[in-house]
């Protein structure tokens, strides 16, 4: 076998709620190019349009946000994790709320907040969470479900303005179809183009992330180990991007759904200077990461699951991590078959694995129990689901090659491509694409209905496919971090041929206590 009518009274009070910002920042005219490619974060990203004057270039580096591209040192191990407001009553309603503070939690919404509460609930994090610090944006729908989270411990939730929701000036309290109506063209360019969405004489989404570097600077000179945010989607979509080096091209890019955790592991370099930084998880959801079918607002039908393999039992003999050159041991078939249950929520029609042992298990696993979901009754025809496998899938090979003295790779919890040399990323980078392009292939397949397609493999092929993906390049590999027994979901709402949104990345909720824990203790406590 091949095998996403308002009152008056919104727009006259909303300025009672936002902040402007500086009015000093020289603005990109929209018809010239901000960039003319994507390069790594820690040499320097993105590479500004040369027509520009200097002042000009400056400026647009701090509204784009790549000035986050410099960070303050730090002497130990950092990590952030954000958490997005639980369901507010102008979600319910599908009011543009921006930076406005008329809206509350819904019942929903206090559930959301309570479910995450729980899902940032272990051992280690009660022992460490004492000394954890806890921000919020000031708006009430952010500090309710900050409180929620925070429970009963006495410890201040400090607000902080800078993380208040992006400001929509005129566009905040008007319902969807009254900014169409209203705004016309203006509010179909922030629905396609918000990077150069204009509207009362300011650039939302760069002054965002402007903003987004600022609150970068407060949390980093923080003395705690690890720092609880609780905000806005727009706003830590901004913070996980400007963390990465990305700029405002990346807006609904990064999925943040209501309650959903994101976790940014931050490393010291021994020099000093700007640490190396990782997105551990994006979007861990207090729900099913696969249920529903739309993406920011846009129904999708197109969707790529990247299914990381489960613990092979050749894993522990290996400084290599998940190497999965030998069948799954127990803990990789209990993963396995959480995998498979996690994925009932969605009708695959096609898996493709690499041809390695724990790939192939995996995969079959998956495949015996979406084969059989539909057949409950004796007379019910179990439905067919595509199968193959493919060598491009495999990367061991490639990884293995590595000459550096790899042990305690197992332990690293963030970043460990970073640790191979630049001949053996440069391979795992070329591979990984043939097999990204297999796998847009694979989705083009068919007419417009639905089209689920499941990749199973090794952690680093799919950290990788996802760089591709996003239109990075290989020194972006150390950014991204997976777990054995982890999904991460691309969404297509254009259709193969157009951009990939990131729902989720290393999600592993559904391994219930086998998962890696969102606040588990950071690592690398010394001091530099």
């Amino acid at each position: 076998m091949y095998s996403i009518a308002a009152s008056s009274f919104f727009n006259q009070t909303h300025h009672l709620f936002t902040q402007k910002p500086p009015k000093n920042l020289p603005l990109h005219n929209p018809n010239r190019p901000l960039f003319a490619m994507v390069r790594s974060s820690s040499s320097v990203a993105q590479e500004i349009d040369k027509s520009s004057s200097e002042e000009e270039k400056e400026g647009r580096k701090e509204l784009l946000g790549l000035k986050g591209l410099e960070f303050p040192a730090i002497k130990v191990a950092k990590r952030v994790v954000l958490v997005r407001h639980g369901q507010s009553t102008w979600n319910a309603e599908g009011r543009i709320q921006g930076s406005s503070d008329f809206s509350v939690l819904t019942s929903k919404g206090e559930s959301q907040a309570e479910t995450s509460r729980q899902m940032l609930i272990d051992d280690s994090f009660d022992i460490c969470f004492s000394r954890w610090p806890a921000c919020s944006s000031p708006l009430r729908r952010s500090k309710r479900t900050a409180e929620i989270i925070w429970g009963v411990r006495e410890e201040e939730i400090i607000t902080d303005s800078d993380m208040r929701e992006i400001d929509l000036y005129s566009f905040q309290g008007l319902l969807k179809y009254e900014g169409k109506a209203k705004y016309g063209e203006a509010f179909r360019q922030w629905q396609i183009d918000a990077p150069n969405f204009i509207i009362d004489g300011h650039y939302p989404v760069r002054e965002l992330w402007a903003r987004a570097k600022s609150c970068w600077d407060k949390i980093l000179v923080h003395e705690s180990k690890s720092v609880l945010v609780v905000a806005h989607n727009a706003v830590n979509q901004a913070l996980v991007a400007t963390a990465l080096g990305l700029g405002t091209e990346y807006f609904r890019i990064l999925l943040q759904s209501n309650c959903g955790v994101s976790v940014l592991d931050f490393t010291p370099q021994p020099e000093g200077g700007t640490p190396n930084i990782c997105l551990n998880r994006l979007n861990q959801t207090p729900g099913s990461p696969v249920a529903g079918g739309s993406s920011a607002g846009r129904k999708t039908s197109k969707r790529i699951v990247l299914v990381c393999h489960g613990v092979s039992g050749t894993d522990l003999e290996s400084s290599m991590p998940y190497t999965g050159n030998g069948p799954l041991n127990m803990l990789g078939n209990i993963q396995a078959q959480k995998i498979a249950e996690l994925l009932l929520d969605l009708k695959v029609n096609t898996i493709v694995s690499g041809t390695k042992m724990a790939s192939v298990e995996t995969a079959d696993t998956i495949t015996k129990v979406q084969e059989a979901a539909d057949c409950l009754g004796a007379d019910c025809i179990p439905r067919c689901v595509e199968t193959m496998q493919i060598p491009d899938l495999d990367v061991e090979s490639i990884l293995t090659q590595s000459k550096k003295d790899a042990s305690g790779l197992q332990n690293v919890s963030s970043g460990w491509l970073n640790r191979l040399e630049d001949d053996v990323t440069t391979s795992l980078w070329d591979q990984s694409g043939k097999a990204w392009k297999h796998l847009l292939y694979e989705l083009s397949k068919g007419s417009d209905q639905d089209n689920v397609v499941i990749a199973v493999g090794h952690p680093a092929l799919h950290i990788a496919m996802m760089g591709h993906c996003l239109n990075l390049t290989k020194e972006w590999l150390g950014s991204f971090h997976l777990n054995a027994g982890s999904i991460s979901v691309i969404d297509f709402p254009d259709g193969p041929s157009g951009r990939g949104v990131i729902r989720c990345i290393n999600y592993t909720a559904h391994l219930g206590r086998w998962s890696i824990p969102i606040t588990r203790s950071t690592q690398a406590d010394e001091e530099y």
